[in-house]
């Protein structure tokens, strides 16, 4: 048990809420949810791909980042190559096993829905390889949020309301935007986190890039964009406005963002970012099923 709890802890199910999210938000987007017609099976295939994609970047980014070696010194939980807990082969093929199950589950949902989906899986799975990956990865040039906004937001929520309905909706891109910045925040709140020790070992992350309170007026406007976008999305969906009482979840990890917290205490900030991302999407599931 100790080796199962080890891996798990290496698949680090505190940012599983970014991969969670998306799907149930898109699929409450869908007209396939407003005509009361959604595919059930193909819904848990969507949330399928989506976490085990999120599963495979954070195995990914731990071997990628292990072997450059900029997880050797870490304020959050420690990686599994950089503590030695496991070889940086086994991590990586941990990765590429799952990668391997969004790819078949993925292939079953393309194959009933339309093909396009394959295009986007592989973009995904690109994307998270290379977040940390290659010679040259992006999450190290400062363009990590734009990814994790297009492929957590758009792509990830927008595309499980075309895994329902066969084509995009202006409803299922709305609501991309609100799930995609959460997961933007979260990323923020990483980074923030690591901002220090991202800098001593050369990472360029954005955080590094424009410095500590850029970093943290920018996380605080992300999260108010996430908290008020109900009231746009309330005019597709009216009962989408069940969101806003998501403020009061976001209104702790702002504080202490905005009081000047460092290193260990910032993982509170990222487990509220978390929860934020929780609350809003099952406030915004249930509001866009109702008011379809």
């Amino acid at each position: 048990m100790t080796g199962v709890r080890t891996w798990l802890a290496g698949a680090r199910p505190r940012t599983w809420p970014a991969s969670l999210v998306p799907p149930f938000v898109g699929t409450a987007a869908s007209d396939a949810a407003a005509e009361g017609a959604i595919v059930w099976w193909r819904a848990v295939c969507a949330l399928v791909v989506s976490l085990f994609i999120q599963i495979a970047v954070n195995y990914a980014n731990d071997y990628s980042d292990g072997v450059r070696g900029t997880d050797v010194t870490r304020v959050g939980p420690q990686r599994l190559v950089a503590s030695g807990a496991a070889s940086p082969n086994a991590v990586r093929n941990a990765a590429f096993a799952a990668f391997g199950v969004a790819a078949a589950v993925g292939m079953v949902v393309a194959a009933a829905v339309s093909w396009w989906l394959i295009v986007a899986g592989a973009a995904s799975m690109l994307a998270a390889w290379y977040y940390t990956g290659g010679r040259r990865p992006y999450g190290y040039r400062g363009l990590g949020e734009l990814f994790v906004f297009v492929f957590f937001g758009l792509v990830a929520t927008a595309g499980s309301a075309f895994v329902q309905d066969a084509r995009l909706t202006m409803v299922g891109l709305a609501a991309s935007v609100p799930v995609g910045l959460g997961s933007v925040a979260l990323l923020i709140s990483n980074n923030l986190r690591d901002l220090p020790t991202d800098e001593r070992a050369g990472k360029r992350t954005l955080a590094v890039r424009v410095g500590d309170r850029p970093t943290r007026a920018m996380y605080v406007a992300v999260v108010f964009i996430v908290v008020i976008s109900p009231l746009y999305l309330s005019l597709l969906r009216p009962w989408a406005i069940l969101g806003l009482a998501s403020v009061v979840v976001a209104i702790s990890p702002v504080r202490t963002v905005l009081r000047g917290a460092t290193g260990a205490a910032l993982v509170a900030v990222l487990v509220g970012t978390g929860r934020l991302q929780l609350v809003v999407g099952a406030l915004l599931t249930v509001g866009l099923a109702l008011g379809a």
